[in-house]
């Protein structure tokens, strides 16, 4: 596996988180731990997290609620996530919107997460894959959270997961 993070998102490098990576493992197995449920909620979310639900409609139109759990000093803390699939070229490219969101699926907006002021709503997450030779080179572009915030360095942490998992495989 290679990993060339970066913080070039094309047009504005601040409002984005850009990963690249290659990972040892065949194109379908990378495509089905993004795209199937059991599989994304084994390696999402930073070290610790856990994600007790992972519910996912990957066709365009189709919606997504992922929670995530955490263990912190004040106690258990869950954070839910849902958004839509907007584009899903099967073994290529998967477009999704991502909202902070409560249990029921409601997207809660930045201000009643406690977010500051200036955070989006609702982001976009782009994963584009890449067979070379019997590798599979990812990009993940989330754009909307900050290179260098708390989510930028959660996701960096997810993608370390992911490549763990796929060494298992």
């Amino acid at each position: 596996m290679t990993d060339n993070s970066s913080n070039d998102p094309g047009n504005d490098a601040s409002k984005s988180v850009v990963i690249e990576r290659t990972f040892d493992a065949p194109i379908e197995t990378v495509w089905a731990m993004w795209t199937e449920a059991d599989h994304f909620a084994a390696w999402y979310g930073p070290m610790g997290a856990r994600i007790p639900v992972a519910t996912m409609d990957v066709t365009v139109g189709g919606q997504r609620h992922v929670c995530m759990e955490m263990d912190t000093p004040n106690g258990e803390m869950q954070m839910w996530f849902v958004g839509e699939f907007r584009e899903v070229s099967p073994h290529g490219r998967l477009v999704y919107t991502e909202s902070m969101g409560d249990a029921d699926g409601n997207v809660m907006s930045a201000a009643d997460m406690g977010m500051p002021e200036g955070t989006p709503t609702t982001t976009e997450v782009i994963v584009e894959l890449n067979a070379v030779g019997r590798t599979t080179a990812m990009t993940m572009t989330h754009v909307g959270v900050p290179a260098d915030s708390p989510g930028a360095q959660g996701w960096n942490m997810a993608i370390d997961k992911l490549a763990a998992r796929l060494a298992d495989t």
